[in-house]
């Protein structure tokens, strides 16, 4: 069965094989068994479920929470010759009837819908007139109330699987999700005895950058001026940043669009569809955009402000760079940040176990933010995932070349300051204390009357917290969960203190602007891809994506058996795309032997 997978890999998408993750996926599937994939965005987890269901006698059921997500697979898989359909909210009822009466009569190999449509009791009767032999699960993770996106209406998957005439294999995919959230989506879903498979949270091509204390709008603008032809998308915290970004960049001339809960429908589908089809390059949006948005060529993601949680940051990051190019990751980081997260934790109306919860979650990324680690080995490590252990030299901490400083003097007083004041306090007293401020807080506990009183007053504030976090981020100190927590000393902090252990630091290098690369050809691949999406009206990356074209720009091959060896050129998007890349090859090197290609196979 694997073979023919196979056969379908080369044939359908134009790969040679399968990768490692997808191969044990596939494999499991084929013979019958219910899995679960963990594998990261831009890992390949849609090959996972459609090749599997082109094998399968009858119509897979793919349970998708974006209506965005359906419209991008399903316009790929027609445009690779697959026949699929959604059905969603966007439809009168009219269409939904015809499309549910041609998934009858088999007229289609994958059904997409979204998880609401498994509370409509008439909806559920049609599916048990239908043959599905399998149902693919998308962002399980949105079944377990301790993930980072918990959807009510995901509950309801696992009784519709049940009352099935005939039970369906089941898989379910996320591309985030710890060791608690894992075993939920596996019995909250009611998977069989599944095989998991984690592939890996690893993205080698992506680059890890923190900056702290920059003038966010600044950094912005220059970055998008000098990235003006590169796809990118700007994550901000909240509706109002959104706006004042997405106005910044309009002002100054750039192809800009913005997405938030606060737009019409209308204006959202108008934006994504602008983003998708490259008529814009900077997205400015919330966490509202993005799940399931299938473009492969995002060149840079920049956090505007700092996620509320890990799984939410590095599942935003990872919308970079999924067609495995280098892409970068930058996250502008400021106090200001904490405070924001944490309203908008109060704001939710959750229990109080599910609010400790998020709180938790907060804390994590907070030290991820101050960590003078690898950061790739930080999320690799959050995730439980401990595959590498050596540092990836691609992040912004690897790539800090500074001296290292000697930092144990200042890290003394801090601890001292922390007992002194017996590990009751928060960062900002114990900085006010440092400081030798005057508030009247500090006065009426007689702080003023502490050894460690003013032992700091000649760093800035703001210097002495960041100290302080980077103590906590690297184990030295613990802060007790909830709104305003604590300050407390761990064993590391003592061994400080008594002389026994050395405490360093290092002081981040400016950033360097990357080295100008000759792309004429893969530019003229790219403005040939957008005539031709402009005259189809399909999204660029649905004829070819932007590593295939980077392929094509480098090997340059100029016969019908060259371009159908480039990875993403299968034998369906060669018949309907192939030969004007081919003449623009052949125009390139010289060739004019065009009439002379065969096409047919």
């Amino acid at each position: 069965m694997l073979e023919e997978a196979s056969r379908i890999l080369q044939q359908v998408y134009g790969y040679p094989e399968f990768r490692e993750g997808q191969k044990m996926i596939i494999t499991s599937l084929l013979v019958g068994k219910d899995t679960l994939g963990i594998m990261p965005t831009g890992g390949g987890k849609s090959i996972c479920y459609q090749v599997p269901s082109l094998l399968m006698d009858g119509v897979t059921l793919v349970i998708s929470p974006l209506i965005s997500l359906m419209k991008d697979q399903v316009d790929a898989l027609t445009a690779l010759g697959v026949p699929a359909t959604f059905i969603n909210s966007t439809l009168e009822s009219k269409e939904v009837e015809q499309r549910l009466q041609g998934a009858l009569q088999g007229k289609y190999k994958l059904l997409y819908i979204a998880p609401e449509r498994l509370e409509s009791e008439r909806f559920r009767a049609r599916m048990h007139a239908l043959n599905v032999p399998f149902i693919a699960i998308d962002e399980a993770h949105c079944v377990s109330q301790w993930g980072h996106d918990f959807r009510p209406s995901y509950v309801s998957i696992a009784p519709f699987i049940r009352d099935l005439p005939n039970r369906p294999i089941v898989a379910a995919f996320t591309a985030t999700a710890t060791a608690e959230v894992t075993e939920d989506i596996a019995r909250l879903l009611a998977l069989r005895d599944p095989d998991v498979y984690i592939n890996g949270f690893s993205r080698d091509n992506l680059e890890l950058t923190i900056l702290r204390g920059k003038n966010k709008r600044d950094f912005v603008m220059n970055h998008v001026k000098a990235h003006t032809h590169q796809p990118g998308i700007i994550y901000a915290a909240t509706r109002k940043e959104v706006e004042d970004v997405y106005e910044l960049l309009k002002k100054k001339g750039f192809a800009a669009g913005k997405y938030h809960a606060g737009l019409s429908d209308e204006e959202r589908s108008y934006n994504q569809e602008a983003f998708l089809y490259d008529d814009i390059r900077v997205m400015v949006a919330t966490n509202a955009f993005g799940m399931g948005i299938d473009k492969s060529n995002v060149r840079y993601v920049i956090h505007y402000n700092m996620p509320k949680n890990m799984e939410a940051y590095y599942q935003e990051a990872g919308r970079a760079g999924r067609d495995g190019e280098p892409s970068s990751c930058i996250l502008l980081f400021s106090a200001q940040d904490i405070m924001t997260q944490k309203f908008l934790i109060e704001q939710n109306q959750h229990s109080p176990e599910r609010k400790a919860n998020e709180y938790k979650k907060l804390q994590t990324m907070i030290d991820y933010c101050y960590s003078p680690r690898c950061l790739r080995n930080y999320i690799l490590h959050y995730f439980g995932d401990e595959h590498v252990t050596e540092a990836c030299r691609n992040c912004s901490s690897c790539k800090d070349d500074r001296d290292t400083v000697d930092i144990t003097v200042e890290a003394q007083k801090i601890f001292s300051c922390i007992r002194r004041m017996q590990e009751r306090f928060g960062i900002s007293m114990i900085t006010s204390v440092l400081k030798g401020s005057k508030l009247k807080k500090v006065m009426d506990y007689r702080f003023d009357r502490l050894p460690t009183y003013g032992i700091m007053r000649d760093l800035p504030e703001k210097e002495i917290s960041d100290l302080i976090n980077v103590l906590i981020s690297e184990g030295y100190l613990q802060l007790s969960e909830g709104q305003y927590p604590v300050v407390k000393l761990q064993q590391p902090a003592a061994d400080v203190l008594q002389g026994k252990i050395q405490v360093y630091q290092k002081v981040r290098r400016q950033e360097q602007k990357a080295a100008a690369i000759d792309n004429t050809l893969f530019e003229q691949l790219r403005l040939l891809r957008r005539e031709i999406s402009q005259k189809e009206k399909v999204p660029p990356y649905i004829i070819f994506t932007d590593s295939t074209l980077r392929e094509m720009s480098e090997i340059v091959p100029t016969s019908a058996a060259g371009m159908l060896a480039i990875k993403g050129v299968g034998e369906v998007k060669f018949r309907n795309y192939g030969r004007p890349f081919l003449e623009l090859l052949q125009s390139y090197t010289g060739e004019s032997d065009i009439d002379a290609v065969v096409y047919d196979f």
